[in-house]
């Protein structure tokens, strides 16, 4: 067996805290893994969203830091630090933070942040941290 060390893979953990480090603005999420057409996005938001829905795909919010209010049109839930949600497809929804909610956002590669909406809120897909 060679000690060839470039040959190697690297096997990493990824640290959240620090990927969220390295973010300043809030509602662009980044991505920090893949797994299949899966995409792990970590992101800071602050305020509200916009109301939007994704028809093909459920969206899931692991609150990380904070407590995330997600709005639909018959109700609410609160998310808390340590806690996850799924919205499921077609579901109409808003997500919302008094405060800076940090967080990990699991979708299929692709999907548009506000669903079939456009907005200010629109980020950018496939960007890497």
């Amino acid at each position: 067996m060679s000690n060839d060390q470039t040959t190697q893979p690297s096997y990493q953990p990824i640290n959240f805290a620090d990927k969220l480090s390295r973010i300043h603005d809030h509602w662009q999420p980044r991505v920090v893994a893949e797994m299949n057409d899966y995409q792990f996005k970590v992101v800071r938001i602050e305020g509200e969203f916009i109301w939007h829905e994704h028809a093909d795909t459920d969206e899931t919010f692991i609150v990380l830091d904070g407590q995330l209010r997600i709005d639909m049109r018959d109700g609410f839930v609160l998310v808390s630090a340590g806690e996850m949600f799924v919205v499921p497809k077609g579901v109409e929804h808003k997500p919302y933070a008094e405060r800076e909610v940090k967080m990990l956002l699991i979708e299929p590669r692709g999907v548009k942040n506000t669903g079939d909406e456009t907005s200010d809120r629109t980020a950018e897909n496939d960007v890497w941290i």
